[in-house]
């Protein structure tokens, strides 16, 4: 035999046998507030995301290419984002994340223009999953607009399918994020007939006083609340000197059971929240996890946040959008473009992670994924679904995204 003969079967064993941490890294930029605003969130997505990229590495990465979470601090600050987002891109990041709203605000225009991918779950414009406007950018899950709708249709299955009469209070945070579902509120009111008054409260939230006194008066049949963090322990307190039942409290996603702590497991029994991923470690893909990684030593984080539904909500982004690079690479192979990863992600269909959350679909023109939560409630000791997975007023949500981006759309093409 000659050699380049041999030379040839060499390099193509060597090549069979080659190990996937050999391969081209897939990277994902989590570029995430850590020290200012979200710090009640972010450290609980990012060690999330970087125990679903070592149990991935484990099983050979996505398709053969290990996975690489890097996370850099933007302090919730605008610049600091775009600074973090060309830092990134010129390393060869294609996929980001900022979870951040103003800050995924302030990056939007650049992604768009460069054609990168932006993950933008819970955060940032709530039209951008109109896919035709925001070909670049991936709402997956739902939009705060949908959240609030779908608690709307709760209230709706409760009250016997007929809102006509029913009181509503909405509370919230006087602050983007909590004025966010004020408008598709407003139109099912209008449609349905139902009472909603609004009661803001400032920030940091501490002062809820004034709200609640006026809550009381209303005299609502539901609550839903914009709120954050320890602004829920703070209003399950005033609901109590008001003499208010906790079980009419349905609590935007952003309630966890490190506030469920706080207010005490006993006095939160009743208390709702809207969701798109289950709680609780008990879930298959969670304890997995704890078998590959925490049981050996080799978490990225604390242990007793994998029972932080925070930390749930940082595997559902992140296994959606590995998943997504997956198809892009088994249709298109690899290299990976951002075209490629775009056409991917479109491509995501009733994928639930095993159960572990809401059933997404992602289309060229839905990038949300359909928008399904479900309402659980906290029975004591862990919380209990009252709903299946499901979307409501979808034409009425709709609307209001189209509207909203086809402004964007106008703006832009007039600059």
């Amino acid at each position: 035999m000659k050699l380049p003969s041999i030379l040839s079967g060499l390099v193509l064993t060597l090549f069979n046998v080659m190990p996937a941490s050999a391969a081209d890294p897939m990277k994902f930029a989590l570029c995430y507030d850590l020290t200012k605003v979200y710090t009640f969130v972010t450290p609980q997505v990012a060690q999330a995301a970087k125990d679903y990229a070592d149990l991935l590495n484990l099983k050979g990465g996505i398709e053969g290419h290990p996975v690489e979470m890097i996370v850099k601090d933007h302090g919730n600050e605008p610049q600091r984002g775009i600074e973090c987002y060309e830092q990134m891109k010129r390393e060869g990041v294609m996929v980001f994340d900022m979870l951040s709203t103003p800050v995924s605000r302030a990056v939007l225009p650049r992604v768009m223009k460069d054609g990168n991918i932006m993950i933008q779950s819970l955060a940032g414009r709530g039209d951008a999953v109109d896919g035709d406007v925001f070909k670049w950018v991936f709402p997956i899950g739902p939009t705060y607009w949908g959240q609030a709708a779908n608690d709307i249709g709760y209230i709706k299955q409760k009250s016997g399918g007929n809102l006509k009469g029913v009181k509503i209070a909405f509370l919230y945070v006087d602050y983007p994020f909590g004025q966010e579902p004020i408008g598709i509120l407003k139109t099912l009111a209008e449609k349905e007939g139902f009472d909603l008054q609004l009661f803001p409260y400032p920030l940091p939230g501490n002062d809820q006083a004034s709200a609640w006194t006026q809550i009381r008066r209303m005299n609502p049949d539901w609550i839903i609340s914009w709120s954050l963090s320890n602004m829920h322990v703070i209003a399950s307190r005033e609901m109590k000197r008001n003499g208010i039942p906790i079980d009419k409290y349905i609590s935007v996603n952003w309630l966890n059971e490190v506030d469920i702590k706080n207010i005490g497991p006993a006095d939160a029994k009743g208390l709702k929240r809207g969701t798109n991923v289950a709680g609780g470690s008990n879930q298959p893909l969670i304890q997995e996890i704890i078998k590959e990684l925490y049981d050996k030593g080799k978490g990225n984080g604390d242990r007793k946040n994998l029972d932080d539904v925070y930390y749930n909500t940082g595997l559902a982004i992140w296994s959606i959008a590995t998943e997504g690079v997956r198809l892009a690479i088994k249709k298109d192979g690899w290299p990976l473009t951002p075209q490629k990863i775009k056409e991917g992600l479109e491509s995501i269909k009733d994928y639930d992670a095993n159960g572990f959350m809401a059933p997404v679909t992602v289309t060229a023109q839905d990038h949300g994924g359909g928008g399904k939560t479900r309402i659980e409630m906290w029975d004591g000791e862990k919380w209990v679904p009252q709903t299946d997975w499901s979307a409501a007023f979808k034409d009425e949500v709709w609307s209001v995204v189209k509207t909203q981006s086809a402004d964007y759309a106008k703006a832009e093409s007039q600059k």
